[in-house]
């Protein structure tokens, strides 16, 4: 009896948990709707904080952000959606909208097209979903393999040796995907210029040289850390070292 007890005051408090972040989200896309939405960006900041991380909230909070005119936090709060969701349309469109109001039009070094085409793909999934793909195409190999020791006929034997040779090619190639992005999220080397102005150093102190501006919204990444400064490099490969309460990782 005590057993029973224990289950239903188990699923009890888990009812009562989903009634209340139901709630807390309500409440939060209510404000947003009366077009309170720096109240909004607020709620959805502590749903965060209480309940967990999730790619909708992270795209409502972005929303909120860009209604309040503030394209650094809503920029970062999408790319955090994408982070954990690559297949978030909504909130690539989104981005891409706001990333039309940044300052700063950061030509993109050039670089092979197959190393580019390579990166967007692997961003395209998640690191799961990769390795999801990786045991897919290795059963199927092992399908062609059992084919090929047992097939009726030599042509069967021979297709199954290809086809099973691409199967766990494709096996291999997805699992390192799948590592190249888990590597990627764990990284975590990603950050946004949060302040409206910042202007990058030669060296790490307010009295290294002024090597370029960055505006509210830009997207750098982060390659070293020393005190209270971080080295950036901007995709047109320049690099410059600035104040790391500037920034906000992604």
């Amino acid at each position: 009896m005590k057993r029973y007890v224990q289950f239903f005051i188990l699923i009890l408090c888990l009812a009562l948990s989903v009634y209340a972040q139901t709630g807390a989200v309500k409440q939060a896309n209510d404000l947003y709707a009366k077009g309170n939405y720096t109240d909004a960006a607020k709620q959805y900041e502590k749903i965060l904080l209480d309940e967990g991380v999730a790619p909708e909230l992270y795209y409502n909070l972005g929303n909120a952000y860009f209604k309040a005119n503030e394209i650094g936090r809503s920029i970062l709060n999408y790319e955090r959606a994408l982070r954990f969701d690559p297949g978030y349309d909504d909130a690539r469109y989104n981005l891409e909208l706001v990333q039309l109001k940044v300052v700063d039009n950061i030509v993109q070094t050039p670089s092979f097209f197959i190393g580019r085409w390579v990166e967007n793909l692997i961003k395209l999934l998640t690191s799961n979903h990769w390795i999801f793909i990786s045991v897919a195409f290795f059963v199927f190999s092992l399908v062609a393999v059992f084919l090929f020791i047992f097939g009726p006929s030599h042509r069967t034997r021979k297709n199954s040796f290809y086809f099973g040779t691409v199967l766990i090619a494709i096996s291999l190639i997805t699992l390192v995907f799948s590592g190249v992005r888990k590597e990627q999220m764990m990284k975590h080397n990603e950050a946004i210029v949060m302040s409206g102005v910042i202007t990058a150093k030669s060296s790490p102190d307010k009295s290294g040289t002024d090597l370029f501006q960055l505006h509210e919204g830009t997207k750098v990444s982060i390659k070293s850390t020393l005190g209270n400064w971080v080295e950036i490099k901007l995709s047109n490969g320049n690099v410059g070292w600035v104040e790391i309460i500037q920034l906000e990782k992604i």
